[in-house]
């Protein structure tokens, strides 16, 4: 991903240097060093390794080993530790599980060369080199360049990736099969949502996208549906049951709308189908993955479990029987009552309830304050939705289908 340039400052030189020195043999032997290393130990680990190392090339160690420690739950151990990092880096990567079904879905095109343009510190560029196809990573850090360079080495990808650092607008892109556009959406003040306020503007983006034959723009899950090209497809993915991303794809099925699911990959397509109406709830209820839900493709998981919704404004769907989905996690739903909380701790106590999963949707009580209120012990567990049913605050009660 694209960033502000972090090197603008005076002291940017030092960084480059500081980094340059972490992949010398005495760096990177500190690095291996400290790879089972506990922060809360740095200090102890500090004194003891400058007496035998200078004190500028132990503190970048020890940054560089908590990064990577952050880094292995998006990109596993094996590849993180191997890796280098930076802060934006860690925090902005993709997910090497997304990574990876993005650049499959360029493989599945035919696509063998690809301008990754905001490339951070590599993360796609990997995922695509690994399908094989051939990447120009770009990037206008001088700093994050370095690092993204410095992990296609690491990885043994050099000979896919080639690294530029280069403001990405001034770019030619005509030399390759499709363009990966990764816009910075994070800014001095935290994260930016106005898309015509990332850098570069999805705008120019999507005016590069259709320039080749194929292309994928990464984009905040929370976009607008009125934001989607008329010549776009638009994916939400999410990971874990965690919505990760929006994809805008050109050169694919300009006005499709697509759901995907990962690990899987479980990919839903929108068929256009009206919200169902809203009925009483039966013995089962679906919560939606959130990438379903951002994808407003509600009205199709319903089809497939012969479902209707809680209420016209919540995305619930109720049944009578199961019918499994990777789309939905379906709940046997056990009980129903009014939003009343002497109620609801009556009839927990009663059903010797310790442990409560909460989750709500249409409810402005949060989950820690109910569980805070209930004060709840017991050899048994629940789940509790905080919701509406037909305009009226509800709460149902239920666990997980078996």
């Amino acid at each position: 991903m694209g960033r502000v340039n972090d090197l603008d400052a005076p002291d940017a030189p030092d960084a480059l240097e500081s980094f340059a020195a972490l992949r010398t043999e005495e760096g990177r032997a500190l690095l291996a060093a400290l790879r089972d290393h506990n922060p809360a130990n740095e200090l102890a680990t500090a004194t003891r390794l400058r007496r035998d190392h200078p004190a500028a090339l132990v503190s970048a160690a020890l940054g560089q080993a908590r990064l990577r420690q952050r880094a292995v739950a998006k990109f596993g151990a094996e590849d993180a530790y191997r890796m280098f990092f930076t802060p934006n880096g860690v925090e902005q990567a993709t997910r090497t599980a997304v990574a990876t079904y993005r650049a499959e879905r360029f493989a599945a095109l035919g696509v063998r060369s690809v301008a990754d343009l905001c490339c951070g510190i590599g993360g796609d560029a990997i995922a695509l080199a690994r399908a094989g196809i051939r990447v120009l990573a770009v990037d206008r850090d001088p700093l994050t360049a370095e690092v993204a360079r410095a992990n296609a080495d690491a990885l043994g990808l050099a000979a896919l990736v080639e690294v530029r650092c280069s403001d990405v607008t001034t770019i030619d892109t005509s030399p390759y099969d499709a363009v990966f556009v990764d816009p910075a959406r994070r800014g001095g003040r935290g994260r930016i949502f106005d898309p015509e306020a990332y850098s570069p503007p999805l705008s120019w983006a999507i005016e590069t996208a259709r320039t080749t034959a194929h292309a994928a723009l990464k984009i905040a899950p929370g976009v607008p549906h009125e934001a989607v090209p008329a010549d776009a497809e638009a994916e939400w993915i999410s990971d874990g049951g965690d919505v990760k991303e929006a994809v805008f794809w050109f050169g694919t099925t300009p006005k499709a709308v697509r759901a995907t699911l990962l690990p899987g990959p479980h990919t839903l397509v929108g068929t256009g189908l009206p919200d169902p109406g809203p009925g009483k709830v039966g013995r089962y209820l679906y919560e939606p993955d959130g990438a379903v839900i951002r994808s407003h493709l509600v009205a199709e998981v319903a089809e497939r479990v012969g479902g209707r919704l809680i209420d016209e404004t919540i995305a619930y769907i109720t049944a009578d029987e199961l019918h499994r989905t990777p789309y939905a996690t379906a709940y046997e739903i056990t009980d129903q009552l009014p939003f009343g909380l002497k109620k609801l701790k009556a009839l927990l106590r009663e059903r010797g309830v310790g442990v409560l999963t909460v989750k709500k949707r249409g409810s402005a009580i949060e989950p820690e304050e109910l569980r805070r209120k209930m004060k709840l012990s017991g050899p048994h567990s629940a789940t509790v939705f905080l919701t509406r049913v037909a305009g009226a605050p509800t709460v149902l009660i239920g666990h997980p289908a078996p």
